[in-house]
């Protein structure tokens, strides 16, 4: 099984949301997202926006889906990581300059340039927004993936 490692801040709107359009897409066999967050608050979950878009859009429930705090562990089991934004992805080369090669955002694996916006306390027509530029790189990253075997 590969895993693909989706990085945000808090693993409450981006990378939760990330994994679950990820994993709704995919139809490649063996290969899975996972999320997790480098600034997690205890016992949180998925915002409550992030869970109603995910819900509009893919018809996947991920209200009680409860934050995950990044380990090196986690980490290591990912064959690949995608953090949401240069500063984070930084971050995590700093941190766990053993998995600097398999490290980058989001965009930047499919080419794109800039940032996911994060939507954080944001309205509804943010989260769509952002919802939209996840789902966007993510397809063109499964494209990828399947043009690439060594990607993932």
């Amino acid at each position: 099984m590969k895993k693909i490692l989706f990085v945000c801040t808090g693993n409450t709107c981006r990378s939760c949301m990330a994994e679950a359009i990820f994993n709704k897409f995919c139809d490649i066999d063996e290969v899975i997202a996972e999320s997790a967050g480098i600034s997690v608050v205890p016992n949180s979950k998925a915002s409550l926006n992030s869970s109603k878009v995910i819900k509009e859009f893919i018809e996947v429930d991920i209200s009680n889906r409860k934050a995950v705090g990044l380990t090196e562990n986690i980490m290591k089991d990912a064959d690949l990581i995608l953090s949401m934004t240069e500063y984070i992805k930084y971050k995590l080369i700093e941190n766990f300059k053993d998995f600097h090669d398999k490290i980058f955002t989001l965009k930047e694996i499919v080419c794109l340039n800039g940032d996911i916006t994060d939507p954080f306390g944001g309205d509804m027509r943010i989260y769509r927004s952002t919802y939209k530029e996840i789902e966007d790189s993510i397809l063109l990253l499964l494209k990828k993936i399947k043009e690439d075997t060594g990607i993932a």
